[in-house]
């Protein structure tokens, strides 16, 4: 009699997500089978069944049921097996139903010797193997001794019996090998729950920059529009014919910025250090605040462009909403951002308040850069750099 084998790895994952195994292929041959390849060892027990057929004795009528009620219980506990780790990702059956199958296979086991006699033996194979595969390891090693010994000792003392140790050496080879097989089953859970936690965190971290790039586009973009819808109030109240260009101007404003949500949704929208000067002396200039820029970019690192982009967008942004600013003016080097403005008023907002630094600060971080943002002689001063 060989040992029960099986080879169950898990095929779906929670809510029906089909698992990958490592070469990432789909689910494989064992994990859509394994119930069935283990039901195959059954047919080991065949063979002491036929020898008492039909049943002479009500001893071999209750073995013979008992052997099939042993066949079923061994299927439901790989059953449950797989059922446990295709939903839970779980290698084991709980500790108590795990004692309760281990323990009712062993009595029906026993049920058998008293009308198959020594064939019945063929059984302690599958209690053991069963035992390696539902128990965790602490339970079922001393269990899987204790069964087997228990074997030895039959077959030595019991009367008329072969003093053959044929099945209680292979009930120990069949739990080791399915104890073997659980722990790779195990491993790959593992690895299924930290890609799976990998991937949950990647999500997260893609919200944030998806929350943190559309804070970004509709602060500026909105507190633009703010400003100019003010000033286009005031002008039209005068009478000034400038009016209309600035609500011409609005309303290519806010297409622009309906434009730049669209891109971000779709994950293609682009920032650009000279866009974003130019935006900037513009954004300024309608908010009467004195704007000192740089003329030119070539000097900055490309790594850094959008980094500094970014800070520009954010620092001018924050300058045109936050502060009382009659001036502000932008610094360019290889490295190095600064932003430095005038309006330092006790409303400001603190330095490291905000997604809008929040978010800078976490841009500067991805790239070894430091942002700063402090209060100096009248000036509230943003730098991004070394």
């Amino acid at each position: 009699m060989g040992s029960p084998m099986v080879s169950a790895d898990p095929d779906r994952g929670p809510e029906g997500v089909p698992l990958r195994s490592l070469d990432g292929s789909a689910e494989g041959f064992a994990g859509r089978f394994g119930i069935w390849i283990a039901g195959i060892w059954l047919v080991f027990l065949l063979e002491p069944v036929v020898d008492h057929l039909p049943p002479s004795t009500s001893a071999e009528v209750v073995a013979l049921v008992a052997v099939a009620l042993f066949a079923l219980v061994y299927l439901y506990a790989f059953w449950q097996l797989k059922l446990l780790r295709d939903e839970l990702l779980q290698a084991e059956l709980p500790l108590r139903q795990g004692l309760v199958v281990v323990g009712v296979l062993v009595v029906l086991n026993l049920l058998e010797y008293p009308g198959l006699g020594e064939a019945a033996l063929g059984g302690i194979i599958f209690v053991t193997a069963t035992a390696a595969m539902v128990l965790p390891s602490r339970v079922a090693v001393p269990l899987v001794l204790l069964i087997s010994g228990a074997g030895v000792v039959a077959v030595v003392t019991v009367p008329g019996w072969d003093a053959d140790l044929d099945f209680p050496v292979f009930a120990l080879v069949g739990a080791f090998l399915l104890w073997a097989v659980k722990q790779i089953l195990a491993r790959n859970i593992d690895l299924v729950r930290m890609r799976q936690e990998n991937e949950a965190l990647l999500l997260d971290q893609e919200r944030n920059r998806f929350a943190r790039d559309l804070h970004d586009i509709l602060g500026h973009s909105l507190t633009v529009i703010a400003v100019k819808s003010e000033l286009a109030g005031r002008l039209l109240e005068s009478g000034d014919p400038r009016a209309a260009a600035e609500v011409a101007d609005l309303e290519r404003l806010s297409r622009d910025a309906l434009a730049d949500v669209r891109r971000a949704v779709h994950g293609y929208r682009e920032i650009t250090l000279p866009g974003e000067i130019a935006r900037a002396r513009g954004t300024l200039a309608a908010a009467g605040i004195e704007a000192l820029v740089p003329t030119s970019v070539d000097d900055v690192v490309g790594d850094l462009r959008e980094l500094f982009a970014w800070t520009i967008r954010e620092g001018v942004t924050n300058v045109v909403r936050h502060s009382a600013a009659r001036r502000c003016e932008i610094e360019l080097t290889a490295d190095r951002v600064v932003i430095r403005n005038d309006g330092v008023a006790t409303t400001h907002r603190h330095a490291d308040e905000g997604h809008g630094l929040r978010g800078l600060r976490e841009r500067a971080d991805a790239v070894g850069a430091r942002l700063r943002a402090v209060r100096s002689g009248g000036e509230f001063i943003l730098e991004v750099g070394p």
